[in-house]
C-alpha cells in the first residue's frame, strides 16, 4: 500500500527534514510526499485507486501506536491501494476536507509547527509498520 504525505507548506532543509528522510527511508513500503509550496490548500490530485484519506486535525480521534498500526493493517488487508495522509497549513484543513476524509487523527491538542507534524508522522509509521512487521523497534506492550 502507497503511503502518501500531502502536505501544505515546503519543509525545506532543516532538522526536521532530515528526521522525516531517516523516517521514511526505513519504510518498506512505497512512500510519496506532495508539497503545496505556496502554503494554500490545493485540490490535491484524485488518486486512481482503492484508497483512504487520513486527515491530521486537531479535532480528530487520538490513537496509542498499536491502534494507528492496526488501522493501516486493517485498510492494507482490506485492499486498501492507497493511504493519504493530509497536514494542513497554519489554519488548518477546511471542512470540506474534513468531511470527506476517512479518518480524523489528532496528536493531541497543542498546536504543533507543520516540520514537526511531519517528523512525527514519519516516525508514527515507521513505528506503525515495524508493529505490523513483528520489528522490536517499538517495545510497549
Amino acid at each position: 500500500m502507497l503511503l502518501h504525505i500531502l502536505a501544505v507548506g515546503k519543509i525545506g532543509r532543516c532538522p526536521e527534514a532530515d528526521l522525516v528522510d531517516r523516517y521514511l527511508a526505513r519504510i518498506a513500503w512505497p512512500v510519496r510526499i506532495t508539497e503545496s509550496p505556496d502554503g494554500r490548500a490545493p485540490k490535491w490530485p484524485t488518486p486512481l485507486a482503492p484508497h483512504r484519506t487520513l486527515v491530521l486535525d486537531e479535532r480528530g480521534k487520538t490513537l496509542d501506536s498499536i491502534a494507528f498500526s492496526a488501522l493501516l493493517g486493517q485498510w492494507r488487508d482490506g485492499g486498501v491501494r492507497e493511504t493519504r495522509l493530509l497536514i494542513g497549513g497554519a489554519d488548518g484543513h477546511d471542512d470540506a476536507v474534513r468531511a470527506e476524509a476517512d479518518f480524523l487523527l489528532s496528536f493531541g491538542p497543542m498546536t504543533w509547527p507543520h516540520m514537526m507534524v511531519r517528523a512525527m508522522l514519519a516516525e508514527q509509521l515507521y513505528r506503525a509498520l515495524a508493529i505490523l512487521a513483528g520489528h522490536p523497534y517499538h517495545r510497549a506492550g
